[in-house]
């Protein structure tokens, strides 16, 4: 999906949202950040920081040239560990004196799989895991995090990382890189996995929401029509797998250059990884078979 040219949001201005909601944008742009990254400020006296950012002196700056007289940072959450996301959390914590809260390291949240395929000698690609990362508290799914007027939901989320985390603020949810409006979600193993990838979206999908605040990108005003296209874009892409493997064995990479057509040779590998997160999960559902084992150099043939 083309991202859309009406979000010209500029590094480091501050841009009131709802229910208390600020944002802030980082000066980060890439293919895979679009504009940058979103940091998110809730509170009026007690201030959440949601996801800092990548590390940036300058973006330190803004976030805390934000804080209004009386104001006070007393959380700062990060909702997963690309290095996008979280190495600000550590200087911003040191000079805010606030704990980092978020569901745990980078490999917190990995699915069985996953960690197979890692212990195999698989990297990640995209954005990068910050390894060092690790929270002062870790969260759980359904904790309650609060502060002087606000109350955060934890909603786990896994798929485009193990350990990712949306955060629900009334009806609306802090949806990270899960649920943006310029692009799907990467998933990429063994950070992502598609398999937790679809359930995460049946899980929002599943709640009445008035509007999402993703990492990157504007806000999602219709969620329930953005997790639909969502979950119908991941079978879609199944199918085109699956009709692809019909007469013919064939690896990820040679799936992905029959399928992303019209996809620029830069991003080839990002589009190889997310062919290869969905020979993951029909491998786990037994349709397809790899050999001469579960790689992503394997051969896969379709079983049903």
């Amino acid at each position: 999906m083309q991202a859309p040219d009406d979000f010209n949001a500029q590094p480091g201005e501050v841009v009131t949202l709802t229910h208390g909601a600020r944002r802030i944008l980082a000066p980060n742009p890439s293919p895979m950040t679009y504009r940058g990254t979103n940091t998110y400020l809730v509170g009026e006296r007690d201030i959440a920081v949601i996801d800092p950012g990548p590390p940036s002196e300058a973006h330190l700056k803004s976030i805390l040239g934000a804080l209004k007289p009386g104001q006070h940072i007393s959380h700062i959450i990060v909702t997963h560990s690309h290095m996008d996301h979280s190495p600000l959390a550590a200087p911003l914590s040191r000079h805010s004196r606030a704990p980092i809260l978020a569901f745990g390291g980078a490999e917190a949240g990995r699915s069985a799989i996953m960690t197979q395929l890692a212990k195999q000698g698989l990297a990640g690609g995209g954005e990068g895991i910050d390894a060092s990362f690790r929270p002062d508290k870790e969260l759980t799914d359904g904790e309650i995090v609060k502060g002087d007027g606000w109350a955060l939901e934890v909603i786990h989320t896994p798929g485009h990382l193990g350990n990712h985390i949306s955060l629900a603020l009334d009806d609306m949810c802090f949806t990270a890189d899960h649920v943006m409006g310029w692009a799907s979600s990467l998933v990429s193993p063994p950070d992502g996995d598609l398999t937790d990838f679809m359930a995460s979206c049946r899980k929002l999908r599943a709640r009445s929401w008035s509007v999402f605040h993703p990492g990157h990108g504007a806000p999602v005003t219709d969620p329930a029509a953005r997790l639909d296209w969502l979950i119908e874009h991941r079978l879609g892409r199944e199918k085109q797998i699956l009709a692809a493997l019909e007469d013919h064995t064939a690896t990820a990479k040679d799936l992905a250059q029959r399928i992303y057509l019209d996809t620029p040779a830069a991003l080839l590998p990002a589009a190889e990884r997310n062919v290869f997160a969905h020979l993951v999960d029909l491998t786990e559902r037994s349709i397809v078979n790899p050999e001469p084992e579960l790689s992503v150099n394997a051969v896969f043939n379709r079983l049903t």
